[in-house]
């Protein structure tokens, strides 16, 4: 990434949810302000949740030297519930990066001896293009006023670009089905091989379903999981389900080396890489983005990526897991799978609708 935006000739979009001001993100700063010095068009946009902590003076070089940022939905207690959680990096229109990886020194590493373990994509050609615009339909909605008819309908940010072969799924709150959930659960419909790793995973009872579905009619389905997690509430969440997908046939594993952030799904040949996890805020609530390749040599591609995963993470089997659960970790799974699963999203929807005019 670092390497395109120093070869950048015309323009630079940037959108990410955590932009951390560590070793990593001045390398970032200072590779943006160069570019605008040569003339180099540069827009910035970070989240204001995700990236609370950094300084208010922060991006003042960036500007200074002509370039643009600007924090989407900044800190307010009655609209904090829905934030941008894309990353994309564009680069002249013409290269893009998507994935799960945010700008902070913890994605530093191979995700086995040192830093998260993640998952990127590099794309070239016109689907760049209608990434750096959805950048800027982001960046204009910056400051978070939504207007009582983007609430009535579909939200022109909830859609899907499709090309052939490939398709750019954009998720957010609104009306209407999540053109992410729509793929997938299409997909998953036909599968016969379906291979995921997800940092934060709590589907929704569908997609539980259709999951089940692919084993019951002699499908594989294999789960790469959190077994180190920044945020516990949404593993404790879980693990509430793996009784019942265990039950099901579907085969569950948690990674071990380091904290798991990846977002990568392969059904069949179709590859999904991008932002959004399987939990009720990126499939409701939060902005986010999904690349979905149609592609054999692409599945390849990312079937070896989750065989090399696999090497590195344990088996949870039906036995020890019943045996693991005590009444006191049952409590926590069920308490955690409530708030994320009722409370949040029922709070994120209060907001949402509360927005003024």
């Amino acid at each position: 990434m670092l390497k395109a935006i120093e070869e950048a000739r015309s323009t630079i979009r940037l959108e990410t949810y955590t932009f951390a001001a560590d070793d990593l993100g001045q390398r970032f700063r200072e590779a943006l302000v160069a570019a605008c010095r040569r003339g180099v068009k540069v827009q910035v946009l970070v989240d204001g949740l995700g990236s609370i902590s950094l300084p208010t003076a922060f991006w003042d070089p960036l500007r200074e030297a002509g370039g643009v940022a600007r924090v989407f939905n900044p800190i307010s207690l009655n609209r904090v519930s829905i934030r941008d959680h894309r990353k994309i990096l564009v680069v002249d229109e013409r290269v893009a990066f998507v994935g799960g990886f945010n700008i902070a020194s913890e994605y530093v590493g191979d995700g086995v001896t040192c830093g998260w373990c993640d998952v990127g994509l590099r794309i070239e050609g016109p689907l760049a293009r209608e990434l750096a615009t959805s950048c800027d339909v982001m960046l204009g909605r910056a400051d978070f006023r939504h207007k009582r008819f983007a609430r009535l309908r579909k939200s022109a940010v909830q859609e899907e670009v499709v090309m052939e072969g490939e398709q750019i799924l954009l998720g957010g709150p609104g009306r209407g089905t999540n053109p992410i959930k729509r793929a997938l659960s299409s997909d998953l419909s036909r599968a016969r091989d379906v291979k995921i790793v997800v940092a934060y995973f709590l589907p929704s009872w569908s997609l539980r379903h259709e999951l089940a579905a692919v084993v019951e009619r002699g499908g594989r389905v294999q789960l790469i999981l959190a077994g180190k997690s920044d945020v516990l509430l949404s593993q404790l969440a879980g693990r509430s389900l793996y009784r019942r997908l265990l039950k099901a046939g579907v085969e569950i594993f948690e990674y071990q080396p380091q904290i798991l952030h990846a977002k990568l799904i392969i059904a069949d040949d179709a590859v999904y890489v991008g932002s959004c996890n399987l939990d009720p805020r990126s499939l409701q609530i939060n902005y986010e983005i999904m690349v979905r390749i149609q592609s054999e040599q692409m599945a390849q591609q990312a079937r070896e990526i989750f065989d090399a995963n696999l090497k590195h993470s344990v088996p949870i089997t039906r036995q020890a897991w019943r045996e693991s659960r005590t009444i006191w970790r049952r409590l926590k799974q069920r308490w955690a799978y409530f708030i994320l699963v009722r409370v949040d999203p029922w709070i994120a929807r209060r907001q949402w609708h509360a927005l003024p005019d």
